[in-house]
Parts: structure tokens; sequence; C-alpha cells
């Protein structure tokens, strides 16, 4: 019996957003005793944060009656938060509905305009991960015209640090230490002014050296100007809470300064090596670094900022290689092996394909424009060059994003655009980008920021959001890359102001803390970065590496790609203050808030059936039993499936299961917990042992 389309209605639009979508399918008690069952949504596509999709739902009149089943396809607008990872689909739209053994197209067609006028009062919460493993369509976005010549690529047996300097070293006086300091890198190195020597911070060690390019040895003694600066030091790290006080028990590794874009890869003691299930691969088991060795070829392997590159040894020199042309055993690592981090970055894996969905989902946000500003300072005045490609200009002497268009001028700050008529403002929160940015090519400074959108807008609100691209991720063909790959030459003046890294800083990438950085240095080295007011370095909170500890989730990075998480203190994310949101708490701005949905909550916390019921693409409905068979409903009930289809039902099961399985293995980590397991995954965790 078809239930009335006025209780199914009633019944829907009591779903609460508070409800984790763990608990698929969720049964809502009707008015009148009905029973409305929804499904699991099946998200088919996205379209920056417009997603289509359908649901299979069940609905009887009363417990007592058989249910009738039917599927609906929608489109909806999405609001998303990224430190929850929860999605909430809201304004949806039904496109289409369908009910199995029901042929009446009057009877569906009332429905589903009844449906229409009332749904969007709907707010439907799931989940990034069960979005990301159930889109079907073939997504675009991905970037061109990357670069991926190698950096200089160092490799070593002994435990060091790099050091990375912008350029030939500037030294620039500083009034608050009252000594010269080096600008133009995210460490601190200091000129004594009566020995000459320079001293570079280390956390626990300091370093000194009669050259800034070489020589670094630990300092026996500390002269007593640099005595009080190391005092002013560590009373901040201990009010911030980031001493690392294990690091003092440690040798102080060697420094290497590199003055170019360069990465260092290191092993403790002789390059060690084990194989791996099922493949012709080893890795280098005692090293933090993602190097590996294929025994056909006898060809290293290393995996930089999402980026391939091959060599004949571990001196070089490396050469590039697309992920689409590595040999064949790197998609069968293993998932929870310990190295199962680095399949986001090979193509045609399950990881990749959910890394690249996942760079396309964009964190949402509502803008009060009474409110919401922003202030630009330059090194002087506005100095503008052309962006080439594009009918732009991009202001220099800013650490700013400021851009010169035909209409006045416009900035980006913090994922919002804002609009003046003067460079110097005062700005406005802008509804609109200007023209030509999504021509702003990878040679730009700028490029990040064709990844900050307006969505829509009214005369009190701008909706607006951004994806990973802003913070440096990008697709590049079938896997994510950090970085352009581009080496940008910053500003010098009485100022200096840095552009976007790719190399230096061993960046990985971590399917739920995003881009985080490597371990080649501790925390210790960029203390200095918020001492003073010398913080920054580049791009928004998140799109720069961290100077301390705090980073990512409580400090701590989470390694294994899928169900073996283990938490550990060596790895930095580079998303600052424990959010993946750079929205949260800025003024005259608000993002995805579940508590202000909370009331009126009347539907089913619990599941009451096994979440296995599944429509595909033409809107049959399919039920999974015990024994993995499937059955499909129609007018007389379920009935034997074809086997023809079964296979496209398992992969969308296997996908759900994964999409939960991310989802907790999330969840777990976001609570400190430990699963177990390796010591890899996402590119990197504590040293392998």
């Amino acid at each position: 019996m078809l239930l009335k389309p006025a209780l199914i209605i009633c019944s829907i639009l009591i779903v609460s957003a508070t409800q984790a979508q763990q608990n698929w399918p969720r049964t809502i008690e009707a008015q009148g005793g009905g029973q409305i069952t929804l499904y699991q949504p099946q998200p088919e596509s996205l379209d920056g944060n417009i997603v289509k999709g359908r649901t299979a739902f069940s609905a009887r009149k009363k417990p007592s009656d058989d249910p009738v089943f039917g599927a609906l396809w929608f489109t909806a607008t999405m609001e998303t938060n990224r430190d929850t990872r929860t999605a909430v689909l809201q304004s949806l739209k039904i496109d289409n509905i369908k009910v199995s053994g029901v042929d009446d197209t009057a009877k569906t067609n009332i429905l589903k305009t009844f449906l229409e006028t009332e749904v969007p009062k709907l707010n439907l919460q799931t989940t990034l991960d069960e979005i990301l493993s159930s889109i079907e369509e073939e997504q675009k976005g991905s970037s061109d015209n990357l670069k991926n010549d190698p950096p200089e690529i160092i490799y070593t047996d002994k435990p060091s640090t790099l050091v990375l300097i912008d350029g030939e070293p500037r030294l620039k006086d500083d009034e608050k230490l009252k000594m010269k300091r080096v600008i133009n890198t995210a460490f601190l190195i200091l000129q004594h002014p009566k020995q000459k020597k320079y001293y570079l911070y280390g956390g626990a060690h300091w370093y000194v050296s009669p050259s800034i390019t070489t020589g670094w040895a630990p300092a026996k003694k500390l002269p007593k100007d640099i005595r009080k600066i190391d005092k002013q030091i560590k009373e901040l790290e201990k009010k911030n809470n980031q001493g690392n006080s294990s690091a003092k028990k440690e040798k102080p590794p060697e420094l290497i300064v590199a003055t170019k874009p360069s990465e260092l890869i290191q092993s403790e003691g002789q390059a060690n090596f084990k194989s791996i299930s099922g493949t012709q691969l080893l890795y280098m088991f005692n090293s933090d670094n993602n190097v590996f060795m294929e025994l056909n070829s006898n060809t290293y392997f290393v995996l930089l900022s999402g980026r391939w590159y091959k060599a004949a040894s571990l001196k070089g020199p490396w050469t590039y290689v697309p992920s689409d042309q590595l040999p064949e055993d790197f998609k069968k690592i293993p998932e929870g092996s310990p190295v199962d981090g680095v399949l986001a970055s090979v193509a045609g894996t399950n990881a990749a394909k959910e890394a690249t969905l996942d760079a396309q989902i964009p964190q949402t946000a509502k803008v009060d424009r009474k409110t919401a500003t922003v202030t630009v300072n330059y090194d002087g005045e506005p100095k503008f060059e052309k962006i080439e490609g594009t009918n732009l200009e991009l202001a220099m002497n800013t650490s700013s994003k400021v851009f010169k268009a035909d209409n006045g001028y416009y900035c980006v700050d913090n994922g919002v655009w804002y609009r003046s008529a003067s460079p110097k403002g005062p700005w406005q929160v802008s509804d609109e980008r200007p023209k030509g940015v999504e021509d702003i090519p990878p040679s730009s400074s700028a490029y990040n920021t064709k990844y900050v959108y307006v969505y829509d807008s009214t005369p009190e609100y701008v909706y607006v959001g951004y994806t990973p691209g802003y913070m440096g991720a990008y697709v590049y063909g079938p896997t994510v890359v950090y970085g352009t790959g581009y080496y940008y030459y910053p500003w010098y003046g009485p100022y200096y102001y840095p552009h976007p890294y790719t190399f230096g800083f061993s960046m990985h990438y971590n399917p739920w803390c995003g881009w985080s950085m490597g371990f080649g240095f501790s925390m210790g080295f960029f203390s200095m970065g918020i001492y003073g007011g010398y913080g920054g370095y580049w791009g928004p909170p998140m799109y720069r590496p961290p100077y301390y500890p705090g980073g990512g989730y409580n400090g701590h990075h989470v390694s294994h790609y899928n169900r073996n998480t283990v938490i550990n203190n060596r790895d930095n994310n580079i998303n600052r203050g424990n959010s993946n949101n750079i929205y949260r708490d800025r003024n005259g701005v608000s993002t995805n808030d579940q508590l202000r949905r909370s009331q009126g909550n009347r539907a089913s916390q619990q599941p009451a059936n096994r979440n296995n019921v599944v429509a595909d693409r033409q809107g049959n409905v399919y039920q999974r039993g015990g024994d993995n068979n499937w059955s499909q409903r129609n007018a007389n009930g379920w009935q034997p499936a074809n086997n023809a289809n079964t296979r496209d039902l398992d992969r969308q099961m296997q996908n759900r299961d994964r999409g939960q399985s991310r989802n907790a293995g999330y969840n777990n980590m976001n609570r400190g917990g430990n699963m177990g397991g390796g010591y890899r995954g996402g590119g990197g965790g504590g040293r392998r042992r």
C-alpha cells in the first residue's frame, strides 16, 4: 500500500542534521503510526557545492503493513564542515521518484510535486567519507601544466635537518633582537654583532657557524646576548606548551643548508629495506621517507609532495614518473601495510580516487556583508604586475592577494573575496569574483585563489567556499599533489614576503588530515615563527607549515590509511588550531554548526534495519541478504536479482562500507584513539622499527 504523500513529507521533514550518518538506515516515526525508512544516500556527482544523487526509501502506513520501496533522485546544496567531516544537504530538490511495483504515474507525480513543495525544509546530514566513496560520475577539476621537475634530492644516512633558505641569504637588522637575522627563511639565524659568527636555533640545541650555508655545529657555549634570546624563547615555549623535552635527550642532528628547492631523504644508518607482501617492491624500513626499490629493474622510487621520482641510485640523478606510469606492483601494496599511505599517490587505487574527490569538496561558509572585512598592508605604495594570460594584475609588495581588475580591486583573505574601489580599501565582501580568475596559470603565485568560490548571495549574506586547492592541494591527473612545482620569487624591500613552496618541508598526504610536514626537523626549529611577530611565511593560516606543535589534531599525526590508526608526535599537520576549517572564529563568517539544528528531532537515533538496501541508476531497489546474495524489489515482493547486475551492486556496497570505515577511522583518530597496526599510512607516521 502506497503511503499518503502528506504522511511521507511529514515524516521526512523531521530528519535532523544532528544525527551521525553512521546510523544508516534511518527509521522515522511518522504521524498516525506509520514509518519511513531512508537508506544511505548515493551521491552521483559533485559540482562545486551542488551534489546530485539518489536514495532508496521504504514506507508503511502502520507497523503491521508490508513496506513499499522506492527510489528518489535529488539535487542539493552541500554545506560542509571539514573539521567533523560532515555535510548537510540543504535546499534539497526532488528531481524524480520511482516506487517499486507502482506504475500509476499520476500517484507518483502527485507525490513528487508535494515533495518539491516541502522538501527545501529538509536538512539531511551525511559524512564526507560516505560522499567520497559513493560518487560515481567522473569528476573534473584537474589542474593542468603543473611543474614536476625534481628538486635537489639529498640523501644521508645520518640524522639531519634541512635548513631551507629562499635564495641567497639576506641579512637585515632586527630592532627587537638587536642584531642581524636572515630574513628569507623560516628558521631563526642570527649574526652575532661582535663575534661575526652565525647562530641558529634548533629547539633543544643552538648551532654556530662561521658561514650561513656551511660549517654548522652544536654550540658548546652561548654568548650572553644569545642566552638572553634563548631564555625568551624557552619562556614562550613553556607558556604555549611548545617545549619538546624528549628532544633534549637526542643527539643534535646535522644541518644541511639549501638555497634552492630541495628535499632531504635519510635513513638511520645504512639503508635497510624490507619486502612488501605480494609485490616485487621493497621499502626503506629505517627511514621516515617513502623510499622504495623495484626489484625487477633495481630502481629506486621516492614520493615527494605527491610526486614520484626514480633513480638508479639513492644519490640520483632523479627523474619524474607520472603516477599512472609506476610499476604495476605499486597498486598491489596492501591496505593495512606499513606503507599503505602512498596508495593515495598511485593512480588507479581506491585511495587515489577518494583523495582526488576529497580535493574537490569545498569547505563552505556564510559571510555577513555588514561585519566581515579585511585590512591590507603594503611595503610602500602598491605595486602591481600583470598575470600572464589574464586581464588581472597582482600586487607584489604585500602578503595579501590583491588583484587589479577592469572594474576595481579584489582581495582574497582566508577564503573570502573582497572588493574595493581602491587598492588600500576600505574592503567589502564581494558577491562575485573578478573575470579572469579561472585563467590564472600555475606559474603565478596567486594560482591558489582560483579555488576560492562565491556560490550565492542575498542582500545580507554571501555564500562562499574553498576547496583544498586554496591550501596547495591540487588534483593532477588521477592523483593529488602538493604545490604547483613552480618557484615564485619573493618580494624584497624593507619587508620580505615569501610565496608558496612545493618542496623543502617533506609534505605528504593523509586522508583525514590532508597535507602534513615531514620529519627532518623538530618543531623547535620554528619557534621563532611566532616570536616577536615573525609569523606568517606564506598563504592563509592552513596553507603554510606550522612553526609549533599543536597543528593538526592535538599536535598528533595519524598514520595508516584505512583501519590501522596510530597516533604519534613526530609529524605536523599544516592545518592550524586543530582545525581543517579556516572560516572558524572569523568575524562575520559562520560555518556549519551542528548544534543549531538540534531541536525537534523525532527520528530514531539507531538503525532499525541493516544498511543493505541500494537503488541503481534506473531506480530499481535491491537488498543484499546475509548470504551476500541480492534480491530485487517488485510488485510481488523480493525476488532473486539478475546476476548481470550484482557486480555493480557489490561495488556500491563495497564503497558504502569503505566510506563508513574511513569515517570510523577519522572519528577514532579525532578522539585520540589507537586502532593498532603499523606506522605509516597517509604518507608518514612514527619511525618504522
